[in-house]
């Protein structure tokens, strides 16, 4: 039997009831199934199983079941499964022949340049692309453009919570539950020093602040 090529890209799905491949594409890793083919051979040692013992045959036994498989599973009927699989699924793809990979041809080749689109990328989709990245950032850019802290008082140090009440603060100059001015300061009456947010006492002499 001559090589079966195309085979570089795909996974041995086959067991002992049957042969299944899947192939992928080594540009986007989508995957294509060739269809469940069932092994002849998988059948009798089945129907021997259920004959004989089922814990005691041959893919009963832990340490050689995998062998077991392996052997039901190769020689001739499964180059055989391969080589119809690969028949199947060939249709599918292309092989570049600048880099060599097997590719997708509905999704990943490029068929004006007949080269995968990672030698040879889609225009239209690039320029689709590099589109809508541009218009991202003329957005940002734009909405950089505008102020949004109007109406906030960005000068006058404030804190997280209402000095009065100790609701969360929100935007605005005054108390959203309370009504009373945001980022007052208490003013001491012994020093006159003024203390930012609601100490009771005064970081200056330490008299109690009212």
């Amino acid at each position: 039997m001559p090589a079966i090529p195309f085979t570089g890209n795909h996974q041995d799905l086959s067991t002992d009831k049957g042969y299944q491949f899947k192939f992928f594409c080594e540009k986007c890793g989508n995957g294509y199934m060739s269809t469940f083919k069932i092994s002849k051979l998988g059948l009798a040692a089945s129907a021997a199983q259920v004959a004989g013992n089922l814990l005691g045959g041959i893919f009963g036994r832990a340490a050689s079941g995998a062998y077991e498989v392996q052997r039901a599973v190769g020689g001739a009927a499964h180059d055989a499964a391969i080589e119809e699989a690969v028949a199947e699924i060939a249709p599918l793809f292309k092989q570049c022949t600048r880099c060599g990979h097997w590719v997708c041809e509905p999704v990943c080749f490029n068929r004006k340049a007949q080269l995968c689109e990672t030698c040879a990328p889609d225009l239209q989709e690039e320029l689709a692309a590099a589109q809508a990245v541009a218009a991202k950032d003329q957005v940002i850019a734009k909405t950089r453009e505008i102020d949004y802290t109007q109406g906030i008082d960005v000068a006058t140090v404030t804190g997280a919570l209402c000095a009065k009440c100790g609701a969360k603060a929100q935007a605005g100059k005054f108390c959203g539950e309370c009504g009373a001015p945001m980022g007052v300061r208490k003013k001491c009456a012994g020093c006159g020093a003024e203390a930012e947010g609601s100490p009771r006492f005064c970081p200056s002499c330490g008299k109690p602040l009212g």
